[in-house]
């Protein structure tokens, strides 16, 4: 028996002793983060599966995991020989679970959740279809507590303030601006639960989760005053010095429930339907108004200053210096050393880390190499991953988290001699990523309506990718940020609006399963262009400064003024990053940034 089949039997155990017929185990935490701290990391212990978004339903004679189209290839060859079912869903944001749990647990039965991580839009929806069915749903206890018995414990590494040059607004401000917000809302006070939204308006950053340099807590915010629940020892004198002079008491990370349930009857209190747990819906007392509402946060960090941008401008510099430098190593270790996925992720780490202002990589480096490059989500390990020999292409994304910016980025390079096919998917691509950087749009466009601009040339080569194409990045935060995602999926609503100031991907792709994949990713901010009788119009200023490799385009798919764009984009790279770079790195940059 596999780990998986006897940990999912463990379960079935506890399951039959609670009641459960069924059992959700989702990819959650208590603040909804994408990257989990590994105490709970349940759904991936459970089932085996690493990537990072998925369901996992367990029942007594079933167990099924839900994933979308980019883990699909990863999830298949990761369940196999387990007891555990790939359910394939067409996106992250149709959550396939939820209908099929309605149309198979009877009458009567019990589903079991951990409320603490299952989002409150979430649960309505579950305990909606659990209606429907004649089911009851039972979120007070975490069904994992007694079968996993080496589970890790809280994370506490230490919290530290994000200062000045690099923090361009002071605590104080923040707290103003979102006490102005609450106002508008009729609210009295205001709790946050999302890791991003509490370091934001802190002015504070930790390394309590993998690559995002966030830290657990909690936050309830007063018209006066604020409290900030963390971990004990997590925080030193001088920080909880400088939170107090701003009005902010620092209390125990456990004490955050409690605090909900004191609140007084006449405070009104505004809260993310969106962003907070349903254990953290139910602590509170039903009595007391309640406002749902965006976070005000989410959307004031999305919207960065202008000096904010000029750090990030400065972080794209030097993360375009980092990938010079990595990628002339590469093209002179091929054929002369050995050169696998997990050599390009140490190579490129370290490039970045001699960089001024580097903290830490931003997300675990995909490093895919031809049939690998095809999984959207492919990370290599010790125990599989691939030589980089012979010809195709290598598919990269990789980023990193200065004190001034977030980095993400995603270059394909020839290793060998690519084919025309290759080339052709390179091009589609790369076509309908100048689309996007080229596009002009009403201020307070539905992000999601913005999709189809660089899916038309791929969609005109007949072609499609499953993931979308942009979401949102922090300023030295999480490099997945909302409110704005591009995707067609999507669905378009108020907070969606673009708006000037924000940071968004630009990433496109096309994948065959089992031969290759090709996705060429810049960042792009969105910035004023014109303002006519008609309204105000903005456009995107690309922030990303590394080449892109002529060597895989087929010229005769590109248009003139196509061509255009690349080489004034290469124009700029190569004038911005080459005062940062010498000897074989700068002769490297001069060649891929020559015209076409």
């Amino acid at each position: 028996m596999s780990h998986t089949d006897a940990r999912i039997a463990r379960l079935r155990e506890a399951m039959r002793r609670r009641g459960l017929s069924a059992c959700i185990v989702p990819s959650s935490d208590p603040h909804l983060s994408e990257y989990l701290p590994a105490r709970w990391q349940g759904r991936r212990w459970l089932s085996g599966f690493t990537g990072s978004v998925g369901t996992l339903v367990v029942t007594a004679d079933f167990a099924g995991l839900w994933v979308d189209s980019r883990y699909w290839v990863q999830a298949e060859a990761q369940l196999a020989g387990t007891c555990v079912r790939l359910m394939k869903i067409a996106s992250a944001a149709v959550p396939g679970h939820v209908d099929w749990l309605a149309g198979h647990v009877e009458a009567g039965g019990r589903i079991g959740v951990d409320g603490q991580v299952l989002g409150l839009a979430a649960f309505r929806a579950l305990a909606a279809a659990a209606a429907r069915a004649g089911a009851e749903l039972d979120i007070l206890a975490d069904p994992l507590d007694e079968i996993w018995t080496d589970r890790p414990g809280l994370p506490a590494a230490p919290i530290y303030e994000h200062l000045p040059p690099h923090a361009c607004v002071t605590r104080a401000e923040k707290l103003a601006q979102v006490r102005e917000a609450m106002r508008g809302h009729g609210a009295d006070v205001h709790f946050l639960c999302t890791l991003d939204d509490i370091a934001w308006l802190f002015n504070l950053r930790g390394s309590d989760v993998e690559y995002n340099p966030v830290f657990l807590a909690h936050a309830l915010v007063g018209p006066d005053h604020a409290t900030l629940f963390v971990a004990e020892g997590a925080m030193d004198e001088g920080v909880r010095a400088a939170l107090a002079a701003d009005g902010v008491e620092v209390a125990a990370y456990g004490q955050a429930a409690e605090a909900l349930g004191s609140l007084e009857r006449d405070q009104t209190l505004l809260i993310d339907p969106a962003r907070v747990t349903c254990g953290v819906f139910h602590a509170m007392d039903p009595d007391v108004p309640r406002v749902e509402a965006i976070n005000p946060s989410t959307l004031l960090k999305s919207r960065k200053t202008e000096a904010e941008l000029a750090n990030v401008r400065e972080a794209m510099a030097q993360d375009g210096a980092a990938l010079c430098e990595f990628f002339a190593w590469f093209e002179g270790a091929l054929g002369r050393e050995t050169v696998t996925e997990l050599t390009i992720d140490e190579k490129l780490t370290a490039a970045r880390a001699r960089r001024p202002g580097y903290v830490c990589p931003s997300f675990g480096t995909i490093a895919g190499f031809n049939t690998n490059g095809a999984m959207p989500h492919y990370r290599a390990t010790p125990d599989s991953h691939a030589v980089i020999e012979g010809d195709g292409l290598l598919l990269i994304d990789s980023g990193g988290q200065y004190l001034g910016g977030t980095t993400d980025i995603t270059r394909v390079v020839p290793v060998g001699t690519p084919s025309a096919d290759q080339k052709a998917d390179f091009t589609l691509v790369l076509k309908g990523m100048i689309a996007l950087s080229r596009a002009s749009f009403p201020r307070g466009t539905p992000s999601p309506m913005l999709d189809a601009i660089a899916r038309a040339p791929i969609w005109e080569g007949g072609a499609e990718y499953g993931h979308g194409t942009g979401h949102g990045v922090g300023y030295f935060l999480n490099v997945h940020e909302g409110p704005q995602v591009i995707s067609y999926r999507a669905a378009p609503g108020p907070h969606t609006a673009m708006e000037p100031g924000m940071i968004t991907s630009n990433e496109p792709g096309i994948y065959r399963p089992g031969r290759w994949g090709v996705r060429i990713e810049n960042l792009v901010a969105n910035r004023s262009w014109l303002e006519s009788e008609l309204g105000e119009f903005l456009c995107f200023e690309t922030l990303t400064l590394c080449p892109i490799d002529t060597r895989c385009i087929e010229p005769a798919l590109m248009r003139e003024d196509e061509l255009a764009w690349l080489n004034d984009y290469h124009r700029t790279v190569y004038e911005r990053v080459s005062p940062l770079v010498e000897g074989e790195a700068l002769r490297w940059l001069e060649r891929r940034c020559a015209p076409i």
